[in-house]
């Protein structure tokens, strides 16, 4: 069987590792892919955004399944696109893709479905904003309403900060949309939470914790995200239901009743305040860099995975985990998420020894004149599994340090949380 893959991040290296893995599998072909992906794949490099042209490339490549990796494509309508021409892909439609495509949207079935959320108010002018702002505590949460790459999202402490942000929202900051969201401040701790969806069922796709902050101590503004760790220890079995109870099936049903059923991967995005879910955000995808430490912990072959939500025969497959933890931990170019250099040498890469416990995943790479150079602000994840975050923790960095790539920075307290609560135990 031959595989289309679509995307060029962490998540998309770390998905052709797994695949790759699959006795199911011919070859991979990799839309654009990375560095890292050109040693397991294929590499072709094409606009994904122009669906003729991957459908064009799809069929002179013979490919059996296509992956949609990131959220732009999908929030587009690729998967639309791609089975009115017959071709098998996995991913949810345009219309459910809304769940991460619009935030007023996804804050719509919330209300109609009596999802726990901030409180929050939809706003296209100013006096909305203020009129939000005569009735709510601060801090404020400004989220841009459609997709920013991980940046929409600001925290503001003063009244003059949420109307500085909002005022670059409506001016067209994010090309999406010039709508946005605002929300009440939720204290509590954040997770992430994965299940896998077909028509008619959904199945556990892992959980895991995230470090936006750019910064230690979670300092500095948001990123896309500087490392994780996987599971998630903050959600136990009761709050595990709560969140199926609450959150996942009202939603899937809500879709359902619109007729558009949702297919693939659902990240839900959560606040646990009080041992209470409270949902975020959804992503419509597998996270970045959560996937990286979630795939290392499947045993399960994921492209039997796939087929089995295409055919909508999710039901029958029963998915393995291995009984270890996992964390990633990503190294990023000087100066993100600000302005950074890009095409800078990475040149001790083949110091690096990968096992079946330790993974170095591309994000952003490229090959230049058989160099590998970065290609971004999120340049490489080095991923480790054990049995203790500590000392996988202590692995990594390890790694990192081999690496010695003088352009980049990483955090050095990726899962500060678990490993001080466990200490204190």
């Amino acid at each position: 069987m031959n595989i289309g893959l679509i995307g060029n991040g962490g998540r998309e290296h770390a998905l052709c590792q797994k695949i790759s893995e699959s006795k199911l599998v011919n070859k991979i072909i990799c839309f654009p892919g990375n560095a890292g992906t050109a040693r397991l794949a294929t590499n072709v490099n094409i606009n994904i955004l122009d669906f003729k042209k991957v459908l064009k490339n799809i069929k002179l490549f013979n490919i059996d399944i296509v992956i949609v990796g990131p959220e732009e494509p999908l929030v587009r309508g690729i998967v639309d696109f791609l089975k009115k021409n017959k071709v098998k892909v996995f991913g949810p439609n345009k219309y459910a893709a809304k769940l991460e495509g619009s935030k007023t949207f996804m804050k719509k079935i919330c209300l109609q479905n009596k999802i726990p959320t901030a409180k929050f108010k939809n706003c296209i002018n100013h006096k909305q904003v203020k009129k939000f702002l005569s009735y709510t505590k601060l801090p404020v949460v400004v989220k841009a309403d459609g997709l920013a790459a991980g940046k929409g999202v600001t925290i503001c402490k003063t009244k003059k900060q949420v109307i500085d942000n909002c005022s670059a929202i409506f001016n067209g900051k994010f090309k999406s949309s010039k709508k946005l969201v605002l929300e009440e401040f939720l204290e509590g701790e954040e997770a992430s939470y994965f299940i896998i969806v077909d028509n008619n069922n959904f199945k556990f796709f892992g959980s895991a914790q995230d470090h936006k902050r750019v910064y230690k101590n979670d300092k500095g503004p948001n990123t896309g995200g500087m490392g994780a760790y996987s599971p998630a220890p903050v959600i136990t079995r009761s709050i595990e239901k709560k969140i199926i109870k609450k959150i996942i099936k009202p939603t899937l049903r809500a879709l359902r009743r619109e007729r558009n059923s949702y297919n693939g991967f659902l990240y839900v995005g959560l606040m646990i305040k009080k041992n209470e879910p409270y949902l975020i955000e959804y992503n419509i995808r597998m996270g970045d860099p959560e996937c990286q430490v979630i795939l290392p912990r499947l045993r399960t072959d994921i492209v039997k995975i796939f087929n089995s939500v295409i055919s909508n025969k999710l039901k029958k497959i029963k998915i393995k985990w291995k009984n270890q933890k996992s964390m990633t931990i990503v190294m990023c170019a000087k100066g993100y998420p600000g302005k950074y250099k890009k095409n800078l040498k990475i040149k001790n890469i083949n110091k690096f020894k990968t096992s079946q416990k330790d993974f170095i995943f591309h994000a952003g790479t490229q090959l230049y004149k058989n160099e590998l150079r970065s290609n971004g602000g999120r340049v490489l994840n080095v991923t480790s599994i054990g049995s203790s975050f500590l000392e996988i923790r202590k692995k990594i960095i390890s790694n990192i340090k081999k690496l010695n790539w003088k352009e980049g920075f990483y955090r050095e307290d990726i899962g500060w949380r678990v490993i001080n609560k466990n200490a204190n135990n």
